[in-house]
């Protein structure tokens, strides 16, 4: 007769095969690659002992293509929830150790399931990528797969966080996925993304390249702006992943979590009033004025080596998740470019959707000038800044630091589309250009029929920014709420967030807007 522990003990039986995934042999050449196993992983993301596998029996149903003999414990894929400090996750770690972490109907099938309940629960959603992409055998059940994926992927974008990290190869319609999401994490040397391999690129264009230089971490990095965090090792990736979690909220139904502060701790910055060189033309690292306003070691830089002359990230100001937009004068005089006005507008949008505040610190020239910008269609893509900022309902503060020149200054969080509070510096310089552009246009008769032209110009220039351009006169229009000593900046941010933590307010009732794409 066949007792209860006679089963039990069976049932344990089975889950350590499944644990073993594809078996010793490739998970040992899996770590040969400097890879860990998709339980390695989960292990190093979720606190200790909380992980909870669902569906660990899952298995493929293909009879074709010599599938019908082939065993892949869980189908490739490890799917589940957990905790990441203290709070609840829910995630999927592909298995590269089984079909090579091939997406079929069941593997799908998983994610799904775990998608609809983080999305039900309220909760983060985390994918750990590493497949080869289509399991080619399944045929058409494994496209319709990634479609239920890239579907929920989209439905549930703005409903909970949602945080790729690519740990291995993702290629093919694998990569829309990572692209939907939230935030994307790479690790260097092992993990490439690309639609096509480098392989059909030299049969189909001839153009022979290493998948490295074609998808890696640096390049999606650093020129494609395909991923937003780049990192040595996996473990270093899945550590800034929980980081990352702790300055977000569970959904968007609720707000972030707000650390306790020392409370005897001075918000008076005495060194705010030296970082930024007077000379409007000098540049400066817009970092040090952040690192004086926001919490000892709190600023998480998101997309730091793309579109240098903006720096996005997420700080702590009194405990308290605040998302920063700041102009960076050592790039390119901190004007805007294309690629800085997507890498604003998707930032300001998530920090929306999440009631994140939004920090604005603003030394802008302009819109970046030239001819491959225009025929690349800034227009369009600057007019993203604005809408973002315009559509954004959060807690919106904007700080002067030097220049707000043109239709940068109105996009970049001016009052006129929906600033809550705008502070400037007494050195900022807010007008339509620059006193030097201006003053040539203005008085450019006066100046040239001179006897000293250049006497004259530099007097222009001065009566120009004397009379236009400093802080008084849009102060004295409204546009600006304070002129603010430099080194009581984190005071007044500080008070301005408890003043507005209870803010609400609301669009027009409509479906969704058009955002110029």
């Amino acid at each position: 007769m066949i007792d209860i522990y006679e089963k039990i003990n069976d049932l344990y039986d089975k889950r350590r095969e499944i644990e073993l995934g594809g078996g010793d042999g490739k998970i040992l050449r899996q770590h040969e690659k400097g890879k860990l196993t998709a339980r390695e992983r989960i292990d190093l993301l979720v606190d200790e002992g909380s992980f909870v596998e669902l569906n660990p029996f899952i298995e493929h149903r293909s009879n074709d293509f010599g599938l019908d003999e082939m065993k892949g414990p869980g189908d490739g894929v490890v799917t589940g929830y957990g905790k990441v400090n203290g709070r609840p996750i829910y995630l999927f770690s592909q298995d590269f150790t089984v079909f090579g972490g091939a997406l079929g109907e069941m593997h799908a099938k998983k994610i799904a399931n775990v998608m609809d309940l983080a999305a039900k629960n309220g909760a983060p959603f985390v994918g750990l990528n590493d497949s080869g992409g289509a399991r080619i055998q399944e045929g058409v059940v494994s496209l319709d797969g990634y479609g239920q994926i890239f579907y929920r992927n989209s439905i549930y974008s703005g409903v909970i966080p949602q945080i790729s990290v690519i740990m291995g190869p993702c290629a093919g319609g694998a990569v829309y996925s990572p692209a939907i999401t939230d935030f994307v994490f790479m690790v260097e040397k092992t993990s490439q993304m690309f639609i096509t391999g480098p392989k059909v690129i030299e049969t189909v264009t001839g153009e022979k390249i290493s998948s490295e230089n074609l998808g890696g971490a640096k390049v999606h990095n650093s020129i494609s702006g395909n991923a937003h965090f780049q990192n040595e090792t996996e473990a270093e990736a899945l550590d800034n992943v929980r980081r990352l979690l702790s300055y977000l909220p569970q959904n968007n139904q609720e707000k972030p979590p707000i650390l306790k502060q020392d409370e005897n701790k001075s918000d008076y910055r005495p060194d705010l009033a030296e970082i930024i060189p007077f000379d409007a033309i000098r540049p400066y690292d817009v970092r040090l004025v952040v690192e004086q306003v926001a919490d000892e070691g709190s600023f998480m830089e998101i997309q730091k080596d793309f579109a240098k002359n903006i720096v996005v990230g997420f700080a702590r100001i009194a405990g308290e998740s605040v998302g920063l937009v700041c102009n960076q004068p050592k790039f390119m005089a901190g004007g805007l470019d294309i690629d800085s006005s997507d890498k604003a507008s998707r930032f300001i949008r998530f920090c929306d959707s999440f009631n994140i505040p939004i920090l604005t610190f603003e030394d802008v020239t302009g819109f970046f000038p030239g001819v491959k910008q225009e025929h690349g269609g800034i227009i369009r893509h600057g007019a993203k800044i604005l809408y973002a900022y315009s559509e954004a309902t959060v807690p919106k503060l904007t700080i002067i630091l030097r220049k707000a020149f043109g239709g940068a200054y109105v996009a970049l969080n001016s009052k006129s589309i929906g600033a809550d509070l705008v502070f400037a510096w007494p050195n900022a310089e807010i007008a339509v250009m620059g006193a030097q552009g201006a003053a040539n246009i203005i008085f450019a008769k006066e100046i040239e029929n001179s006897e000293n032209p250049e006497e004259v110009r530099q007097q222009k220039i001065e009566e120009y920014r004397e009379k236009f351009a400093n802080p008084y006169v849009a102060a004295a229009r409204g546009m600006v709420d304070d002129v603010i000593d430099p080194r009581e900046t984190r005071i007044k941010i500080v008070q301005a967030l408890e003043m507005l933590r209870n803010k609400k307010e609301s669009r027009p009732d409509k479906k969704h807007g058009n955002i110029p794409l």
